[in-house]
């Protein structure tokens, strides 16, 4: 097997789907894109990454210094949707459906630990190292040069096949293979996800200010107390947020069912009661979520959100009750 060439993007590219992935794509590691760069420091220089200091890590302009020797950028997709449906209720608490199963991470790490593993098998002078959500990777960006699908409006990656419902992935290798033809987008003048945004989260097309995210402080605010104009909007959210997915027409139109078990729901996380997570004890916490995407989310932070819910569930009603 050489080190370049159709070939060896073709056998890459077999590999990545024998291990379950859904998509791959591949992109060439040349010059700095400067574009993205400079977009992702106009986001930070406005504040919109919130307290998420991360962020602001300068590999994530410039991936030679996560690899000076890479040449190309392996990227992949793992559809998570399943089609169990919210209910009804305001006694309901909402989780985010990248939670409702096994930590998607775990998932990942293992496929693409065994795909790294067979890359590093080709030959001895062979580099790869694998990112799931976890490294200084601008993973949408990639995802949209590998031609996985486009950034949408909602800042999510769209694919055609399975909508915005899936998790990103990519192996860093220096090992040459041809490129795949960029994404192109395809959001048109929809402004759905912006107009179903309750806190005004999306401030303008593609871009996403976290401050009034209720995803962002749900999961990653670690304050005792959530801003009130996040708090008010919560509808039910204790665990992310995907009112900008769930109206997505990529997403109603071509969401499918995934393949892979463990995204599955654990029972409970479909829905929970809001009563039941304000109350819940570290113990509880811990037999409820095992191996879950959701313990980033601490369990005082968890009865934190709960108990915003019915916080601002209380003060509706006593307002309604004002006015009649």
């Amino acid at each position: 097997m050489n080190n370049s060439g159709i070939t060896t993007s073709d056998v890459v590219k077999k590999k990545a789907q024998e291990l379950g992935f859904h998509k791959v794509g591949i992109a060439a590691i040349d010059e700095v894109d400067e574009i993205a760069a400079q977009r992702l420091q106009a986001w930070i220089a406005l504040g919109y990454n919130a307290d998420m200091g991360w962020m602001a890590n300068p590999k994530r302009q410039d991936i030679h210094l996560v690899m000076p020797e890479g040449r190309s950028l392996i990227c992949v997709a793992l559809n998570y949707y399943t089609p169990h449906q919210r209910p009804e209720g305001e006694e309901y608490a909402k989780i985010s459906r990248y939670g409702w199963g096994r930590d998607y991470h775990k998932v990942m790490d293992k496929k693409l630990k065994a795909l790294t593993i067979w890359l590093r098998s080709l030959n001895e002078d062979v580099k790869a190292i694998y990112y799931a959500d976890t490294g200084p990777v601008q993973d949408k960006v990639w995802a949209q040069k590998a031609g996985i699908g486009w950034i949408a409006k909602n800042g999510n990656v769209i694919t055609r096949e399975y909508g915005s419902w899936v998790f990103l992935g990519e192996i860093i290798t220096n090992l040459s293979l041809e490129s795949d033809r960029p994404a192109t987008q395809h959001c048109g003048t929809c402004t759905r996800c912006l107009d179903a945004c309750p806190t005004g989260a999306i401030t303008s097309p593609y871009v996403v200010d976290a401050n009034r995210c209720i995803a962002y402080h749900t999961i990653e605010n670690r304050a005792e107390t959530l801003p009130e104009g996040v708090q008010s909007h919560l509808n039910g959210w204790v665990a992310g947020c995907d009112i900008c997915q769930d109206v997505c027409p990529w997403n109603l139109r071509f969401s499918q069912e995934t393949d892979v078990a463990e995204f599955h729901p654990y029972p409970g996380n479909v829905a929970p009661k809001l009563i039941e997570l304000a109350e819940i004890t570290d113990e509880e916490w811990e037999r409820q979520f095992p191996a879950s995407a959701l313990r980033r989310i601490k369990p005082e932070m968890l009865r934190r959100n709960a108990r915003a819910n019915l916080d601002a569930s209380r003060q509706q009603n006593d307002s309604e009750s004002n006015y009649l």
